[in-house]
């Protein structure tokens, strides 16, 4: 029997909530598949370790997550705590530390759930977002002086590397000649960005040539926001840089739905390092404790977590049971104008889980 060793980073807010129902639905799958099982091990790392601490994770953590065959990771937010120190001193720790430079989001409308593009059907909304992951205008690169005084001046610098783009890119590629419509779209923004965004388009065709079944074009970001709303069936795989990918995933998110649904993988694509699944919708305080946090973005995480370690059939019955699970109006949560608690829609995944496993016998 495959032992495969996952790591817990519940985080902050209602990450505390959504990670500990994702491992209820790998344990689930577990017990009714009898091929593989998997051994976790939960780290307390995020806003509560900072106040103890000081920090948001040990200096030593990646060491830690080296062992380990996948991460599951909640959020990183806390509203007593500057933004910029919970996300570079846990988040974008774990990615950069990792080399986790595929930042990968598909977006679809699942079934039973009312998303406002009312002129789409759901066929027509099925993207890949492709982020880089670890430059671009999160590098990190950047200062402040004079603080506090009239001449104070604040600089943040996005950084790109040829060959940073080159395996985004390359990635990208590779992943829009595996979906069926073969269709790469590359965000840009070089009408503006005159140096680094040139490099990027640039690179995009000379990587291009190496995959002639590839349909590609380049989309100024601002003209992208537009077309994914009024155009949606016009996309497929999507491209762009750490900033630019981050908003236009989290529109697409919103287009589909809800932030709750939406999934995410950091990827290392050589896999030299564990990579990281997370849902997208971040700590969420406000509804932090009441028992309705949406679990499905952490339950389709799961599925990308499953396909990355290669079982892809048992991905496959937890995306089934997902489906299954949305298209029940009963157990929508509050996202999505239900009133479905996270215990009732972890429940019924495991539920549908379990039945499917028993249907499978039967059958055979």
């Amino acid at each position: 029997m495959k032992i495969y060793r996952v790591a817990t980073i519940p985080g902050d807010g209602i990450g505390k909530e959504v990670i500990p129902a994702g491992q209820q639905v790998l344990e689930a799958l577990a017990t009714s598949e009898n091929a593989f099982r998997f051994e976790f091990e939960n780290f307390d790392w995020g806003g509560d370790y900072y106040r103890e601490h000081g920090v948001m994770m040990p200096a030593n953590g990646l060491e830690a997550l080296l062992t380990k065959d996948a991460i599951l990771f909640g959020s990183a937010g806390d509203p007593h705590i500057p933004d910029h120190v919970t996300l570079w001193g846990l988040r974008l720790k774990i990615c950069q530390g990792l080399d986790q430079y595929a930042n990968v989001r598909p977006t679809r409308i699942l079934p039973g759930i009312d998303a406002p593009l009312k002129r789409c059907a759901a066929e027509d909304l099925n993207w890949v977002i492709v982020r880089e992951n670890t430059e671009g205008e999160y590098s990190g690169v950047g200062g402040r002086m004079h603080q506090g005084h009239p001449i104070e001046v604040a600089t943040d610098l996005s950084l790109m590397t040829r060959v940073g783009v080159e395996r985004i890119q390359r990635y990208a590629f590779r992943l829009a000649q595996s979906r069926p419509r073969k269709l790469l779209t590359v965000i840009t923004k070089s009408n503006a960005q005159r140096h680094a965004m040139v490099m990027w388009d640039e690179i995009a065709a000379e990587i291009a040539q190496e995959f002639p079944d590839v349909r590609w074009e380049k989309e100024l970001v601002d003209a992208a926001t537009a077309r994914m709303v009024n155009r949606p069936a016009s996309l497929d795989t999507i491209v762009a840089t750490n900033l630019h990918a981050d908003i236009l995933s989290d529109l697409a998110a919103a287009l589909a739905g809800s932030m709750g649904i939406a999934p995410t993988g950091n990827i290392n694509p050589e896999r030299m390092y564990p990579s990281m699944f997370e849902p997208i919708h971040g700590s969420a305080f406000d509804i932090m404790g009441k028992g309705i946090a949406n679990p499905v973005g952490t339950f389709w995480s799961v599925v990308m977590l499953l396909e990355h370690l290669g079982e892809m059939e048992a991905a496959a019955r937890v995306m089934q049971a997902i489906e299954d699970v949305t298209a029940n109006p009963a157990l929508h949560t509050a996202d999505l104008g239900g009133t479905a608690t996270t215990a009732m829609v972890t429940e019924a995944v495991c539920t549908q889980i379990a039945a499917s496993a028993k249907a499978q016998l039967t059958v055979a």
